[in-house]
């Protein structure tokens, strides 16, 4: 190894000693080129062969072709046969990857040997730049492509981890089918649906992936009936602008991050994807609405949008269910409207559910006490998000009063249970616990019973009934008696019925000249379309008949035509029919004489 080093070393410096006038780049690589040759050849001869190292095994693999004198490039055919005769090691299996140069291909001339050279015509060059400009906006394309593909396999994903709960109910391919057909429906922002078709499709089931969309829709639907005042309207800001101001509800928020739907994946990350989201959407709205600000459960409420939504649709779904819907009024900070439900609940259970009603008021078990997270949540906090989406699904459609009748449903369902608990503790423990882990089928029961249950009317009279108590307690008036209490309630109660009666028969009167006007509107419009083609063809007659005047007039000689010009309209009009006949049969006959 040492002789084999010093005989190398000595080729260096043999050919370095030789070159003259040349830059130090230029010297450097014709040394180099000298330690490749002239250390295997010597003084211009043929060295006996000898073992190679395995340094110049790697070398002689790697070592392009170098400028040599003609000496040396006949000897070279020499070499190279004693090389060939050298067992070389077999490549690596695993050839590095070597990325192409788009314009690799421009310097291969430097490469080729002296003889081979010959300079490029400008066509040439330009065609070599042109495909090099070419395969690099290809690998630009495709490099945006691939950016593209990730960040729709990062979306798809998010989605999968946003809609990662259990649906109790599957939507059928005929449901689904039915829904995509009303989504589809062109400018379906400003077209009426058939809503009775909408309800039974939303009672049969809702697709998973489509969910979000099918709120969209139900939303539009409802706006397209009920025109909200004015005054009531949120400020007309977006969502991005909202985003950029700050709120004085922030701690409030940041605290409660953490606490909304800790187990699910996209909101169990701290500072994650989903519990910055969920931040910006409560901060947009805690600026919207100054009056309510932020509350707890509206967190829940926005957690269960974004899980089906974007952010900007998720601010526009709560827009609607805080505003249109009105069920921003129980998050005020008077609470007003919950302790009115509170006592909604109460007088249902009280009328539809008088033992189970007695038994909870013996152990002093107030609805505050378990309905109220479930009114404030939507139920969000307590039951699974798949009985939760469903009772969205029809809450989209029937609005507040889904909340009343999914609470109703539940504790007459579990009535019997209620009644074998003996304790205050016992209760509020079966209740906050045990009722939540619903079964399939008891989830699926209940959403029958929800959909096919109509309670609006009693909500109303127990509303005027809490403000008729409230006004008596605010004006000091002393408590009466039970039996003068009930006898106001019952006139207050038939007044209702008299008004609901009253409403009723206007109803049907309306809807009864609807149907006149809209059945009178189909006959003009077919009296106007039979117009229209009568016009129509009447024209087409008028347009024949003046063809034909224009026709007869070349065959009339002149003189006829001035009499009948300086004649009077009126004269021509009065005349008889007989006079008239004769005119026209001496005319054919002039027609007659003229023609060829």
């Amino acid at each position: 190894m040492i002789s084999e080093g010093g005989s190398v070393c000595r080729g260096r410096a043999t050919s370095h000693s030789n070159l003259s006038s040349s830059c130090d780049g230029e010297g450097r690589r014709r040394a180099f080129s000298g330690c490749s040759t002239e250390s295997l050849s010597g003084v211009g001869t043929l060295l006996t062969p000898r073992r190679i190292s395995w340094r110049q095994r790697i070398f002689l693999r790697v070592a392009s072709p170098m400028n040599k004198s003609p000496a040396a490039m006949q000897q070279k055919g020499t070499l190279k046969d004693h090389i060939e005769g050298i067992e070389l090691p077999p490549l690596s299996p695993l050839a590095p990857a070597v990325e192409e140069d788009p314009l690799a291909s421009l310097l291969v001339i430097d490469d080729m040997p002296e003889g081979e050279k010959r300079k490029r015509s400008s066509e040439e060059l330009r065609n070599m730049w042109r495909k090099a400009i070419n395969q690099q906006i290809l690998l630009l394309r495709m490099e945006k492509e691939n950016q593209r593909l990730e960040a729709s396999r990062d979306e798809l994903q998010a989605r999968k981890v946003k809609l990662d709960y259990e649906e109790f109910v599957l939507c059928q391919k005929e449901v689904s089918a039915v829904w995509d057909k009303m989504l589809s429906t062109p400018g379906r922002a400003k077209v009426k649906v058939d809503m009775e078709k909408v309800h039974t499709a939303l009672s049969q089931g809702v697709s998973k992936c489509r969910r979000g969309e099918i709120w969209q829709f139900l939303a539009e639907q409802y706006r397209l009936r009920h025109r909200l005042a004015e005054k009531q309207q949120p400020g007309d800001i977006s969502y991005k602008e909202l985003l950029k101001q700050l709120t004085t509800q922030q701690h409030a928020i940041l605290v409660d991050l953490g606490r909304t739907f800790p187990t699910h994946a996209y909101f169990s990350a701290q500072l994650g994807a989903g519990q910055l989201s969920l931040f910006n959407l409560l901060k947009a709205y805690s600026l919207l609405d100054k009056e309510v600000g932020y509350c707890q459960g509206i967190s829940f409420v926005a957690g269960v949008l974004l899980l089906h939504t974007s952010e900007e649709q998720a601010f526009e779904m709560l827009k609607f269910l805080m505003y249109d819907l009105g069920f921003r009024k129980q998050y005020r900070p008077d609470m007003m409207s919950l302790q009115i439900q509170m006592y909604q609940l109460s007088r249902l259970l009280h009328d539809y559910h008088r033992e189970l009603y007695v038994h909870l008021e013996e152990n002093e078990v107030s609805p505050s006490l378990y309905a109220a997270p479930w009114f404030l949540t939507f139920f969000a906090s307590q039951f699974p998000l798949g009985f939760v989406a469903r009772v969205f699904d029809i809450m989209f459609l029937q609005g507040t009063d889904v909340i009343f009748k999914v609470a109703l449903s539940l504790l007459s369902s579990h009535e019997a249970l209620i009644l074998q608990c003996d304790s205050f503790e016992a209760i509020v423990e079966f209740v906050k616990s045990t009722i939540p882990n619903l079964s399939h089928s008891q989830m699926e029961k209940t959403i029958i019973q929800v959909c096919e249950m109509d309670i609006s009317k009693q909500l109303h009279a127990y509303e005027v009934e809490y403000h008729v108590l409230q006004d008596e307690m605010v004006e000091g008036v002393s408590p009466c008696d039970d039996g003068d209490r009930l006898e106001k309630l019952e006139r207050a109660n038939c007044q209702l019925k008299r008004q609901n009666m009253e409403l009723l028969e206007k109803l049907q009167a309306t809807r009864f000249k609807i149907q006149n006007l809209e059945s009178s509107i189909e006959s003009i419009l077919s009296r106007e379309n039979k117009m229209k083609l009568q016009i129509r063809s009447m024209e087409q007659e008028k347009q024949a008949h003046l063809k034909m005047i224009e026709h007869m007039r070349k065959y009339l000689p002149p003189d006829v035509l001035s009499d009948g010009d300086h004649q009077p309209r009126k004269n021509s009009m009065s005349r008889k029919p007989e006079s008239m006949d004769e005119e026209a049969d001496s005319c054919r006959a002039k027609i007659g004489n003229n023609k060829p």
